[in-house]
């Protein structure tokens, strides 16, 4: 079978020229360190290009991405551990992940905590100094006046 230019893992094209690896993190929710042991798990090397992949392998690596927790992926690895509603451990992918943090930031606002009323100011949630940085949000470009 001849290497294919683009395959379909988790409704994203990947790059089937690059590494497996590299190709992966280009899924929403897919970081480098979370690509390689998803590699790894599914003995797949990670310097194989993501083109050369069999149709078992891009299956299998399909499934490891949408459930990675279940793969034997540890828990720190997921990024969204302890969910609020469930409580169970879970990795979001896609759209998903942006649909999830605008929800817990409108939750956090619903709730007036001060970190909500951070992310509704635009400002630093996590206690840096915003004297001398973190002026992009707050700049405003004044127009000189024309002169006749």
């Amino acid at each position: 079978m001849a290497d294919r230019y683009i395959i379909r893992v988790a409704n994203t094209d990947l790059d089937g020229k690059k590494q497996i690896v590299v190709a992966l993190c280009r899924v929403k929710g897919v970081s480098h360190m979370l690509a390689h042991a998803l590699c790894t798990i599914a003995g797949i090397p990670v310097t194989k290009k993501a083109g050369a992949l069999t149709e078992a392998e891009e299956a299998q690596l399909n499934e490891l991405v949408r459930a990675p927790g279940k793969a034997g992926v540890p828990e720190w690895m997921l990024n969204r551990r302890k969910d609020p509603e469930t409580g169970e451990d879970m990795h979001l992918i896609g759209p998903d992940v942006k649909y999830t943090r605008e929800n817990d930031i409108k939750f956090q606002r619903k709730l007036r905590t001060y970190k909500g009323q951070r992310l509704a100011l635009h400002l630093t949630v996590r206690g840096q100094r915003t004297k001398s940085h973190f002026r992009i949000n707050r700049k405003k470009q004044v127009s000189r006046k024309a002169r006749t």
